[in-house]
């Protein structure tokens, strides 16, 4: 089991009140920002539970916005984000809900811009921790810890060890989901290291892959 290093107990340096409601949310826009990794025209911020019940006096509706405009959890704009300019950015606004089935600090961007429409779902874990559980209709786990390579592709045989053959990177977690057999599928891999361009250009040119991402991780 990791044991708890002192900034893990105190929590990260942020624009307050709160690790899971302000710092996470944060870094959940940021995640979303990279995933996305285009020109954002407009976001609806759906916040659930207890992100929708007390987001606003927590500063998470500012948070959200602010990560996905590429602000830090530091940064002093934060705090009047609504009135700066950077918010001018693109159209954005706010939904609430409550679902049982979701967790407590949840939220779903739903992004429209130069790479169409995209739907990201994530969570703020605690102590400024977040995941990224779906895009799309595709379950993936991202933490913003490692760079990550998301692909989109036809579920058929020999996919998954054409696609790491060719990272020569060490492997942190991989996790792939699919529509069903044969239908369109994705696979997430976390890595120890940095992918340079060629190896991006050889997976977007492999037959029956539709779409690849390279999602950089957060800076701690």
């Amino acid at each position: 089991m990791k044991q708890s290093t002192i900034i893990d107990i105190i929590s990260p340096i942020m624009a307050g009140p709160s690790s899971s409601h302000t710092a996470g949310a944060i870094r959940l826009g940021l995640m979303a920002k990279n995933i996305y990794n285009g020109k954002i025209k407009s976001v609806t911020f759906r916040l659930y539970n207890s992100f929708a019940l007390t987001g606003k006096g927590h500063g998470t509706d500012k948070g959200l916005l602010a990560g996905l405009l590429g602000l830090a959890v530091d940064d002093s704009r934060i705090k009047n984000i609504f009135n700066s300019d950077i918010a001018k950015q693109f159209d954005y606004n706010y939904e609430y809900a409550q679902d049982f089935n979701r967790h407590p600090n949840a939220v779903d961007f739903t992004i429209d811009g130069e790479n169409g429409r995209m739907i990201i779902s994530g969570e703020s874990v605690g102590a400024g921790e977040i995941a990224i559980r779906k895009i799309n209709d595709f379950t993936v786990k991202l933490t913003g810890k490692y760079n990550t390579l998301l692909l989109i592709y036809k579920d058929v045989p020999n996919m998954i060890a054409r696609v790491t053959n060719a990272i020569h990177i060490n492997i942190a977690s991989l996790n792939c989901d699919r529509y069903a057999k044969g239908e369109e599928a994705s696979m997430s891999i976390c890595l120890d290291g940095s992918v340079d361009d060629k190896v991006l250009d050889f997976l977007k040119n492999i037959k029956n892959v539709y779409f690849v991402s390279y999602i950089k991780k957060l800076e701690s």
